[in-house]
């Protein structure tokens, strides 16, 4: 496992399309969240401790802020072949044993991360209701342990989004394992 940080996709970048495959046995693109004020677009992967360190946090962010006008999706980008721990069939699994309230989906070709340039497992993208990007960071400042939190970044700017203003952070770049490139 090594430690990787986000590249930090440039602020006003629009967020690329997608169309993939979901676990719930949907398709999914951008079109499908139109009429969120906010998308939250995550990419993560199931074996990737620092990815499963976030998931309860990203339930329960998904549940606050959905009545708010959120939509989160997490995207698997996963070399499934060396990784088979990120197969399709064991992302349906974690996802029903993980209680995903989102949209889990499969990058099988990973052009979606690299559209991204996602870099690590969490890298997390906030996109405003025009779809351009206001944030790629941290969740927070504790990526091993919730109850060390002391700064909720996702949440902070989200709120600032919400309420149509600049976040104000000065952003710290997502931390995880290294996405998993095909050859």
């Amino acid at each position: 496992m090594a430690l990787v940080q986000s590249h930090g996709m440039a602020a006003g970048t629009p967020a690329p399309d997608f169309d993939l495959l979901a676990t719930d046995g949907a398709r999914y693109s951008l079109a499908s969240f139109a009429d969120a004020t906010a998308l939250v677009v995550v990419f993560t992967c199931n074996h990737c401790p620092y990815a499963k360190a976030a998931e309860s946090r990203l339930v329960a962010i998904a549940r606050e802020y959905a009545p708010r006008g959120v939509a989160l999706v997490a995207i698997n980008p996963n070399d499934a072949e060396r990784y088979p721990a990120d197969s399709f069939d064991a992302m349906k699994a974690r996802a029903a044993e993980a209680g995903f309230v989102f949209p889990y989906l499969y990058d099988e070709t990973q052009a979606v991360a690299r559209a991204y340039d996602a870099a690590c497992t969490p890298d997390v993208f906030v996109f405003d209701r025009e779809r351009r990007l206001v944030y790629n960071g941290r969740i927070d400042d504790s990526w091993k342990d919730e109850r060390a939190v002391t700064r909720r970044d996702l949440r902070l700017v989200l709120d600032a989004t919400l309420e149509g203003r600049p976040h104000g952070l000065d952003v710290v770049p997502s931390m995880g394992c290294s996405i998993k490139w095909k050859p």
